[in-house]
């Protein structure tokens, strides 16, 4: 099984989550043959990981006028380091004009932690995503719960019964990547879930990553889970499906 297969890469497919987002749309783009990536929030400056970046507010035209991919496409530069996002209901437009063989979203922040729960307003995640993949950073495993790792502390606390500075256990990561409050949150009902599990750069991590995981997979709404580590030329370090 290769990336795009484990991460069933096809159609809308929106990353939310913390600590590897935009590592797993930069490393899915090129593996993809006409793929588009882009946002429904803000996002940083992608240029150097697609063939070109189209600024416009018809999304549509630009890839079907596209003659090198994958393709960029968002409505406006923010300031120098950011895009803005599209509406959700544009960037689902986008995917139904089949002009691409995947349009691959940025569907919410995170403040380049490790670990986070979504806000009321997020993520905005179109109603029809394929494919919806919750990132989470094996590293946050043995930190305290605290701001510099984690997003929303308050958010996580409320889902795993942490508190403010108490250490992050594989159980902690699995109890918000299966809850509708954490990385199921919006996920249409018709969706495939594949939660992913990155920065699984050593054997030990990949032993969190294993835990973390097991019951994870066994999750109803959850088809399998994706280890990995962008770091590397090969960035698929394991699938752990249902023991079912």
């Amino acid at each position: 099984m290769d990336l795009v297969e484990a991460l069933a890469a096809d159609g809308l497919v929106c990353v939310v989550g913390a600590g590897g987002k935009k590592s797993t749309l930069y490393a899915l783009a090129p593996r993809i043959d006409r793929a588009v990536v882009t946002a429904t929030v803000r996002i940083p400056i992608f240029d150097p990981h697609v063939a070109r970046v189209v600024v416009t507010g018809d999304p549509i035209a630009a890839a079907e006028r596209a003659d090198r991919w994958p393709l960029g496409v968002v409505p406006a530069r923010e300031r120098e380091d950011r895009y803005l996002g599209y509406d959700p209901d544009t960037v689902a437009g986008l995917a139904a004009a089949n002009v691409a063989d995947a349009v691959l979203v940025k569907a919410d922040g995170a403040r380049t932690r490790e670990f986070k729960a979504p806000s009321d307003r997020e993520p905005q995640v179109p109603a029809s995503a394929d494919t919806v993949l919750p990132v989470a950073s094996v590293r946050a495993v043995g930190k305290p719960l605290a701001d510099d790792r984690v997003h929303r502390v308050d958010r996580v606390s409320e889902i795993t019964g942490l508190r403010p500075g108490e250490i992050i256990r594989p159980t902690d990561v699995a109890a918000v990547l299966t809850s509708e409050r954490g990385g199921l949150k919006d996920a249409p009902a018709g969706a495939t879930v594949v939660p992913v599990l990155n920065k699984v750069d050593t054997d030990d991590l990949a032993d969190v990553a294993r835990e973390i995981a097991e019951p994870v997979a066994n999750h109803p709404r959850i088809d399998r889970v994706a280890l990995t580590r962008f770091a590397s030329d090969d960035p698929l370090v394991e699938v752990v499906a249902s023991a079912d």
